[in-house]
């Protein structure tokens, strides 16, 4: 059984037991969310498609931990102007264990 969820303005395949990290969410550690934006769900044999969601359905998932990721580097860079600017970029997730489709 697996699922396709929305959350943060981006689209994960999910399936029960999976981690995943996802655009910080408003929960506290070892809390629970639900995603029900379901994009298509299947169980092997049958398969729902939304338009675009499909109705009656939702993904439950425990918070296991938030945090920032690795520093990424920003550098702006023009020629001939001698402008160059150096900035670093962490950007917050929230880490999720999937536990049931419904």
């Amino acid at each position: 059984m697996f699922a396709i969820i929305e959350t943060g303005g981006k689209q994960y395949k999910v399936a029960p037991g999976d981690k995943l990290k996802v655009e910080k969410l408003e929960v506290e550690d070892g809390g629970v969310v639900a995603f029900d934006k379901v994009l298509l769900k299947s169980d092997g044999k049958k398969t729902e498609i939304g338009a675009p969601y499909v109705s009656g359905s939702k993904v439950e998932a425990s918070v296991s931990r938030s945090g920032r990721s690795r520093k990424k580097i920003v550098f702006k860079y023009s020629s001939k102007t001698r402008r160059r600017v150096k900035n670093t970029h962490r950007q917050p997730y929230t880490e999720v264990e999937i536990t049931k489709i419904s």
